[in-house]
């Protein structure tokens, strides 16, 4: 375990991990590890680094120093050391960080870490400890394992497209969600692995896909199909085995409620003057079967009022209901930002700079202090001279970390 990095703060600190991916999955992987108080030392191609550098527009900052906002949204608490692999100088500098590591992140194509020479079982020879994921685009064997892998490509492959926007026009979903599952089942593997290797002292390989990340989110649309024999199609707003549950126009706008239960639809018949006992809407399944005008009688009622009105109402009568925020919306919530949901960090080039926040909190024990997402080899200097420090104290104890360059981090 590499603990020489006290301006780390979180469950994982102490933990060094090194992240030779690059786009979105492995990167939001160790983004995520980084959160977690873990120190990150990412890789990248010298020159032109990460591919998400180039993603955009829009970037942002001097004419001269323009960031991908794509970029930023995966990297913070990272530090970049540029290293061409296919090199003896890059080859050699990551031998020695996976000497000191207790992660390694990798989503080349499989067989590419091999042949840059970086096998499973040179890198469990050099540390035995290591624990490694892998992240691949369709799988890392079957018959079409070599496949190339980008998130829109897994959502159409995974069947998620099948199931999303309007019958009969598939549909991609506003984020990344293959690459970002891929990412986030990939650290859960990760986090129980570190737990096994407290008892056996091994590291292991955790795989994982984009394409089996939206398998593992099929939930009951995918049992509709390997219990039942019913291929799942897109419902648009309205939730395929639940009624009412969706979108609903009035007056001014939309809301959104949720009846998942027999006592809330009757809070939803209260409310709007609908009869609970009507035989089309008695039960769960007769609404399922019915919800197209169960949607229209709702909407009809709706018309009459706006959609602050609405969701009072039906917030007064314990009815889950809410409205639909637009990005900067989301932003602007004191609800968001009183859940911590929204960082300020202070970037090299761009000053102070807002970044989406984690998803989770640890009463007394979380990260508190964060890096901004790094410029393109903004540590190489500094990694290096850690690595001399520490091969040259090897027999005397550990060499102190050095001071995080990325600007004061709050």
């Amino acid at each position: 375990m590499n603990d020489q990095t006290p301006h780390h703060d979180g469950p994982l600190s102490g933990h060094l991990v090194l992240d030779l991916s690059r786009a979105l999955a492995g990167p939001h992987a160790g983004m995520m590890l980084g959160d977690l108080g873990a120190r990150v030392i990412k890789i990248e191609a010298p020159g032109r680094g990460d591919d998400t550098r180039g993603w955009g527009p829009p970037f942002v900052g001097p004419e001269d120093a323009r960031e991908s906002t794509y970029f930023l949204s995966c990297n913070r608490n990272k530090e970049s050391v540029t290293a061409d692999l296919k090199s003896e100088e890059g080859r050699t500098l990551v031998a020695r960080l996976v000497e000191r590591a207790d992660v390694l992140i990798e989503n080349f194509r499989p067989g590419v870490l091999d042949r840059l020479g970086f096998p499973v079982e040179r890198l469990h020879a050099l540390n035995p400890a290591l624990v490694i994921l892998s992240i691949s685009g369709f799988g890392h064997d079957g018959p079409e394992g070599g496949r190339a892998g980008y998130d829109q490509i897994a959502q159409g492959e995974g069947g998620l497209m099948s199931l999303t926007g309007e019958p009969g026009a598939p549909a991609r979903a506003g984020t990344p969600v293959a690459d970002l599952l891929a990412g986030i089942f990939g650290v859960s593997g990760v986090l129980a692995a570190l737990l096994e290797r407290q008892g056996t002292g091994r590291g292991r390989v955790v795989r994982t896909s984009l394409l089996s990340s939206m398998v593992g989110i099929h939930s009951f649309q995918g049992t509709r199909w390997t219990v039942a024999g019913e291929i799942p199609r897109a419902t648009g707003n309205q939730h395929p085995a639940i009624a009412p549950y969706g979108l609903f126009r009035c007056a001014d706008g939309e809301l959104q409620l949720a009846a998942g239960s027999e006592s809330l639809w009757r809070a939803v018949a209260e409310v709007t003057g609908l009869d609970p006992d009507d035989p089309r809407y008695a039960g769960n399944a007769e609404r399922v079967r019915h919800r197209t005008e169960l949607a229209a009688e709702l909407e009809a009622v709706f018309s009459r009022g706006s959609a602050e009105q609405w969701i009072g109402r039906l917030d007064a009568a314990g009815v889950p209901a809410g409205r639909v925020r637009s990005i900067d919306e989301v932003y602007s919530w004191e609800q968001t930002r009183q859940q911590g949901l929204v960082l300020h960090v202070e970037h090299a080039t761009l000053g102070t700079v807002s970044l989406p926040g984690m998803p989770w909190s640890f009463d007394g024990g979380g990260r508190t202090r964060h890096l901004p997402p790094p410029t393109l080899g903004q540590h190489d200097r500094s990694v290096r001279d850690w690595l001399d420090l520490e091969d040259a104290a090897r027999d005397t104890g550990p060499a102190p970390a050095p001071t995080a360059t990325a600007g004061a981090p709050r």
